[in-house]
């Protein structure tokens, strides 16, 4: 897997990335969490920041999954 087949479309909460996947699952874009937080604690060292976890979905969907993402958190 190369990182520039994914991109970015969402970075928050691991609350919110789990809702946005499940909804972006039932529209049939697969996604990819990023979570350096966890890791660095999976690792045995910090690792970044807990509320910043990015969800990632390779490039082919970004402009459907951007849509739903901003009809899903409008904010």
């Amino acid at each position: 897997m190369s990182n520039t087949e994914y991109t970015n479309v969402y970075t928050g909460t691991e609350v919110n990335i789990q809702y946005l996947q499940s909804v972006l699952d039932k529209a049939g874009i697969s996604s990819i969490v990023k979570n350096n937080h966890e890791s660095g604690v999976r690792g045995g060292f910090y690792g970044g920041d807990a509320m910043q976890v990015q969800l990632l979905v390779h490039i082919s969907h970004k402009e459907e999954a951007e849509k739903i993402v901003k009809a899903t958190f409008p904010n």
